[in-house]
């Protein structure tokens, strides 16, 4: 299975329209950490395979430095699908994304279809539809014998599955966000947002981005360049973090922390969970950095 790097920053993944030359062209000079270049809600039927063609032409080409090259493909059950898995797990993406996974059967059937894939292509999947939240936990185990390695929750297709009303605290969804959470940590995977629909007002945005943090989200997908400093911005640690987990690292490794699980650190109590959380989030933001 295809190593999973848990503290590797993936606080923006803007998709782009494989079908627009322009976007693709300019995806190489986004600060965005992820690229995924979109073959299916983004495209139009009669310009599906132009799309596949041009994404798999500018992963051919490279040029896309530190940043994750992910290519969102049409389900397997589609007159594209087949042939979008075919032409990805050989273009040299880092990941292909797949839409509307709802129950462990689906992860295993696109994990068949990358049988012949290289090892390190992992498998990214989308959690849009009420059949997948009544099934995350199953799903997620999975991450320990096919290439699943991260989840995109799609909150537009979820909301409209529910009949559900979208709000700016997206109230109705914000239980189930919770659950994906706690079942991709639970077993290994990397999680993100999904994405604002309103691109201007990044106010709004910021709020949302800033939920997801709270959430435990590892970053957000996003729609529009303009939403990535934003977004950068609140899924990197900031000054103050970076300096509290430094102290942590350091008391720990003082001789009289020594084999202690718990120690007092400027009148706070800190055991051991709080020294692996200042462990990655000093390697985040080594990371980030370094970029």
């Amino acid at each position: 299975m295809p190593a999973r790097s848990l503290d590797r920053p993936r606080r923006s993944a803007l998709f782009m329209p494989a079908s627009n030359p322009k976007a693709v062209a300019k995806s190489r000079e986004l600060p965005a950490d992820v690229i995924i270049f979109d073959l299916e809600d983004a495209v139009a039927p009669d310009q599906k395979e132009d799309a596949r063609d041009a994404a798999v032409a500018a992963l051919y080409r490279g040029g896309f430095g530190h940043r994750e090259v992910v290519v969102r493909v049409n389900a397997l059950d589609s007159a594209w699908g087949k042939a979008d898995i075919e032409a990805v797990a050989r273009s040299g993406a880092d990941a292909v994304l797949v839409p509307k996974v709802s129950t462990p059967e689906d992860v295993l059937r696109y994990h068949e279809a990358l049988t012949n894939a290289p090892t390190e292509l992992q498998l990214w999947a989308m959690i849009e539809t009420c059949s997948a939240v009544l099934r995350l936990d199953a799903m997620a185990a999975l991450a320990k014998s096919t290439r699943l390695a991260l989840w995109v929750i799609g909150p537009n297709d979820l909301a409209k599955d529910m009949r559900a009303r979208p709000t700016p605290d997206r109230r109705a969804i914000a239980p189930f966000l919770s659950f994906a959470v706690a079942a991709a940590r639970a077993h290994g995977l990397s999680i993100l947002d999904g994405v604002c629909n309103d691109f201007n007002d990044l106010e709004a945005f910021a709020a949302e981005a800033e939920q997801g943090l709270i959430l435990g989200m590892d970053g957000k997908t996003l729609i529009h360049p303009n939403q990535i400093a934003p977004c950068n911005t609140v899924f990197s640690p900031s000054a103050e973090e970076v300096e509290w987990a430094d102290k942590i690292v350091a008391a720990f490794a003082s001789p009289e922390a020594r084999g202690k699980g718990a120690i007092k650190l400027e009148g706070r109590m800190v055991e051991l969970l709080h020294l692996e959380q200042a462990e990655r989030t000093l390697a985040i933001a080594k990371k980030i950095r370094q970029r």
